[in-house]
């Protein structure tokens, strides 16, 4: 009985043993999944020079037709400027003339040359603000009649890309890195044929006057 029992304590010390010995090896690590497909998008990039839209030859004809009849409607108010900028180098010559004279022992009266150098320097003044004024008149009409036409060039461009598969197109006329552009990703005469032949001067839309 003795011995039975002696056997019985030492199975029970093996079972034991063996369960310590599983207990301390180390769990085995799952597997990491396997990482997921990524599909690369095919990409085609273009290039296109939008400062030719503005070529007097080459470029948007409807650009050329809106400018013309934007430039006429300041027509005056340049011609007017110019007349006054006449006037003032008159004056400025009249001025300098008489300064001569006196430096060459001539009488002049001082204060008379005192009086037109006066009134010389208020009227550079006032050709200066109505200079000024009249360039922001031009900026915001300029903006009111080529906007419309922008938006058209920018859908018109969106569908030119599109039907040939362009995915990107670089503006180098904006970004400084762009010194060259290969013909074969150059889309700027392409473009400009295509929307010429799609949108004829003819149609441009007559500016309302402000």
């Amino acid at each position: 009985m003795i011995k039975k029992n002696k056997y019985a304590l030492a199975i029970a010390f093996a079972l034991v043993a063996l369960g310590s010995s599983v207990s301390a090896q180390p769990a085995t690590q799952p597997k990491p999944p396997a990482p997921a497909a990524v599909n690369v998008p095919v990409s085609k990039v273009a290039v296109i020079f939008t400062a030719a839209f503005q070529d007097s030859k080459q470029g948007i004809a409807k650009f050329n037709v809106l400018l013309t009849k934007l430039n006429s409607e300041f027509l005056k108010t340049q011609d007017d400027l110019n007349q006054t900028a006449a006037k003032l180098k008159t004056s400025q010559d009249e001025i300098s003339n008489l300064q001569a004279q006196a430096a060459k022992g001539t009488p002049v009266d001082p204060r008379t040359i005192q009086t037109k150098l006066e009134q010389l320097d208020q009227a550079k003044k006032d050709y200066q603000r109505r200079g000024e004024d009249a360039q922001a008149a031009y900026q915001r009409r300029r903006q009111e009649v080529f906007m419309p036409l922008q938006d058209e060039v920018g859908k018109a461009l969106d569908a030119f890309a599109k039907a040939r598969g362009i995915t990107m197109v670089l503006d180098g006329s904006q970004q400084e890195g762009i010194l060259f552009a290969s013909e074969n990703i150059d889309i700027t005469r392409a473009f400009i044929s295509d929307y010429n032949l799609k949108n004829p001067a003819t149609a441009a839309a007559t500016p309302t006057k402000p």
